[in-house]
């Protein structure tokens, strides 16, 4: 996350620099509590939207989405995803982009809940970038599930271990962990095996 990345995304959506919203988002991004939901995590979405920016439909918006889609993150909160999405409205209401815009951002963002309809080409991308991670090495893979279970420390270990089991199971579940080719060929077969071998190590 650096000020000058937001600042050409700025200029490429026709809003002012909004150093203001960037300084807040970095300070959102570092909160003490986060050990996966990090700057780091919008690092690594933002080098894979570089990778395969030509896949996106509108792929700026794409783009505002990663920086504001964990903009909100409290590990018992049901509604992060929402709260973010209302700061992103809210971000691009007041600086007058237009509304067709603004509507596209907040779904994506709402689309990273990852138990709800993934309805265009854009949602389906921020999703599997967001969920990259899992067809990650296996080394990077199991450091993400460490740093998860520090950011719901306070969870006793039995309930932890049942709730996550449930997640993992539900992205395997699916006919397919992502929508678009490129990433079903690029981290599916690698994505099932950590998923499968988190499931039996919890």
């Amino acid at each position: 996350m650096n000020r000058e990345r937001w600042q050409e995304l700025m200029a490429v959506l026709a809003l002012p620099p909004s150093d203001e919203c960037f300084d807040l988002l970095s300070s959102a991004y570092a909160e003490n509590h986060r050990h996966y939901h990090t700057p780091r995590h919008i690092e690594s979405m933002l080098r894979h939207m570089d990778t395969v920016a030509e896949l996106a439909e509108h792929p700026a918006e794409v783009e505002l989405a990663i920086w504001f889609h964990d903009a909100v993150y409290r590990p018992f909160s049901s509604t992060n995803e929402l709260d973010s999405a209302k700061w992103a409205h809210q971000f691009l209401s007041d600086n007058g982009f237009n509304k067709s815009g603004i509507d596209r951002v907040y779904n994506l963002i709402m689309a990273t809940r990852h138990h709800c309809d993934v309805v265009t080409r854009d949602e389906q991308l921020l999703v599997d970038i967001d969920l990259s991670i899992l067809g990650a090495p296996a080394d990077i893979y199991d450091q993400f599930e460490q740093n998860v279970r520090k950011e719901y420390q306070q969870v006793p270990s039995i309930i932890f271990r049942k709730k996550r089991k449930e997640i993992l199971k539900s992205f395997l579940s699916r006919d397919s962990i992502y929508y678009l080719t490129y990433f079903r060929e690029k981290y599916e077969q690698a994505a099932k095996l950590n998923l499968e071998r988190a499931i039996v190590q919890l």
